[in-house]
């Protein structure tokens, strides 16, 4: 089995298409096709599903394309660790994190990494903490900053905390509960309008975690994909939103509530990476430069948006 076939596998199935593939790979498609054609007789199974259209993966090849990830990604490394051994950085760091992340001010860092590592290329990509899990255990980013979930601390994923905080009500100043002006309880709030992030997102997963454990049903009406918009709609007195207890500083126009009776369901911030073996030494000088106070996060009251 040769690498470029497994790269070549690998780029048809992201991009459901030969000749898209083809483009990328800057590779006839004759040639792409004869390639996917020879690591097919040579796993002895069809891999692709092919139509006028598109191409999709058969049950074989989606077992090979999270093994295939992994093996590109574990060459990938070898290089860069060559080169690292050589006393030159170089090759790609390829990041995640969630929007507005505690524990770690990630323009802050990446601008530190880039004067330390000129000759890196930084690739960032923001998502759930649940996708950018998946995404580190598969090979696909080198590590992701994001709240703790139970995938963490696998075989192909360990967990490396950065912080915990405790999550705050958020609501405009005019609600019942921004009145009576005390801490609130998952109990208190099981009649409200939320306004919340898609379940993928930390704060999400946390705070359904809390209201699970307190047995309080809810459901969120409005749900959004951004920090913005979810303070608007809260601005507007739309709903109220359990959010992180940084939260409460990038809209000072809304009143914020301690939330108490919540178990152990904290905000816990980690940095997700694969097993050490298998961590790029890009990712190594990131989490160096980080763990070594290179780049302080943003002190109380000004987090960044």
């Amino acid at each position: 089995m040769e690498l470029r076939h497994l790269q070549h596998f690998v780029a048809v199935a992201e991009d459901q298409h030969f000749t898209r593939a083809a483009e990328r790979l800057l590779v006839s498609q004759s040639g792409l096709s004869a390639s996917i054609r020879a690591l097919e007789r040579e796993l002895q199974t069809p891999l692709f599903v092919r139509t006028t259209r598109r191409v999709t993966l058969t049950p074989a090849g989606r077992a090979l394309l999270g093994e295939a990830e992994r093996i590109l990604a574990q060459v990938r490394s070898a290089h860069e660790a060559v080169a690292a051994v050589q006393g030159v950085l170089r090759g790609m760091l390829a990041l995640g994190s969630e929007q507005c992340i505690a524990g770690v001010h990630v323009a802050g860092l990446l601008a530190a990494f880039r004067r330390s590592h000129p000759d890196v290329e930084i690739c960032l990509r923001q998502a759930g903490s649940g996708a950018l899990a998946e995404e580190v255990a598969a090979g696909r980013l080198d590590l992701a900053f994001a709240v703790r979930t139970a995938q963490e601390d696998t075989d192909q994923l360990r967990a490396v905390p950065l912080t915990s905080e405790p999550m705050t009500v958020l609501c405009h100043p005019s609600h019942r509960l921004a009145a009576a002006g005390a801490a609130v309880t998952p109990e208190d709030l099981g009649g409200e309008v939320f306004v919340d992030f898609h379940p993928d997102w930390g704060p999400r997963r946390t705070t359904d975690a809390a209201f699970a454990a307190a047995g309080v049903r809810r459901s969120v009406a409005l749900e959004v994909n951004d920090v913005h918009s979810l303070l608007d709609l809260v601005d507007e007195d739309l709903g109220i939103a359990v959010v992180p207890r940084h939260f409460r500083h990038k809209r000072a126009s809304l009143t914020a509530l301690p939330v108490k009776g919540a178990g152990d369901a904290v905000y816990e911030t980690v940095a997700l990476l694969p097993p050490e073996q298998a961590t790029s030494p890009a990712a190594r000088a990131l989490m160096a430069l980080l763990e070594t106070g290179g780049v302080a996060p943003p002190q109380e009251g000004v987090h960044p948006s």
